[in-house]
């Protein structure tokens, strides 16, 4: 029933996207700024996926989750931005009933996985630093695997009920949806129906998905500073907070993005605002975590200097 649904919308009705920028000057040098931001967010995820998997000396599990969240960064700026492209240099604003279903439904799935691994992240710099000597037998490389799969599963899982339940609302009117991508909480507004139920839902959804794994990286960042502050040597402490430093920006971006958007009470919501910071995390964020990762990485660093070296090489052959 619900598949039938789908394909009777999807054959006569497209919604209309009305973006973020318009054709004004100023919007054409911040149109130019958001492509000059995609295309580093993409060059460096890519860069990133293949540094970590072409050196062998970075097969370890803080760089496989690392490579994890560059493959989600990467699939999450080609989800909502080559749309948005098109749209604004076409002047054509219409997505087709099952694009925007798609787009609901990677958007959550790769917002909850990337929250959940980034809990699991911090967790993995605990053990690391905390019980050093065990490491190699906690973070196995199946415990692992059952971490980034539980993380990918979280995240999926709640994308494809979502999706099924948004795309399954009867929507009437102009069917123009106030962002630049088919985010949820602005098609709902187009229901014929009232949605406030499944809002209140989703509310309670987001708090779970924002929350336990935020709890997780705050537990673990506690027990960390604890472990620190113990260490007799002031050399061993400093070389532990700067090797969390670079996860903390990451958390500190994404989570402080996702709850300003979906944990505010509603009569606070304004979607000028929900649609700068949807670029900020949708595009900017993918963007700085793997030069957050790498500039302030040595391994990485060191990694991409042996590629260059590796790559000159060959070419003066």
């Amino acid at each position: 029933m619900g598949s039938w649904i789908w394909l009777n919308q999807s054959s006569t009705d497209d919604f209309i996207l009305l973006g973020i920028f318009s054709h004004s000057p100023t919007d054409l040098v911040l149109f130019s700024v958001v492509m000059v931001v995609f295309t580093v967010a993409l060059c460096g995820n890519v860069l990133l996926l293949f540094l970590i998997y072409g050196d062998p000396q970075l097969h370890t599990p803080m760089y496989f989750f690392l490579s994890q969240l560059s493959l989600m960064d990467l699939i999450l700026v080609c989800t909502n931005v080559p749309k948005m492209v098109v749209n604004f240099l076409t002047g054509r604003k219409s997505i087709s009933f099952v694009g925007c279903g798609i787009q609901i439904g990677l958007f959550v799935c790769l917002v909850g996985s990337e929250g959940f691994l980034l809990g699991f992240m911090a967790y993995d710099r605990y053990v690391a630093i905390s019980h050093p000597l065990h490491y190699p037998v906690l973070m196995t490389q199946r415990v692992c695997l059952q971490i980034v799969g539980s993380s990918w599963a979280f995240g999926i899982i709640d994308g494809v009920i979502q999706m099924v339940v948004v795309m399954t609302f009867p929507y009437c009117g102009l069917r123009e949806v106030n962002h630049f991508f088919c985010e949820m909480l602005s098609l709902l507004k187009l229901a014929c129906i009232d949605t406030s139920i499944f809002e209140n839902v989703i509310y309670a959804c987001c708090v779970f998905m924002l929350f336990l794994p935020f709890s997780i990286t705050v537990a673990s960042y506690a027990f960390i500073l604890r472990a620190v502050l113990l260490m007799r040597s002031a050399q061993a402490g400093k070389k532990a907070l700067a090797t969390c430093s670079s996860h903390l920006t990451a958390v500190s971006l994404f989570y402080g993005a996702a709850m300003f958007i979906y944990l505010r009470p509603r009569r606070y919501r304004v979607p000028s605002h929900d649609k700068v910071v949807s670029i900020f995390y949708t595009v900017l964020t993918p963007m700085l975590n793997p030069l957050i990762y790498s500039l302030r990485n040595r391994d990485v660093m060191r990694a991409l200097r042996k590629g260059l070296d590796h790559c000159r090489i060959s070419s003066q052959h």
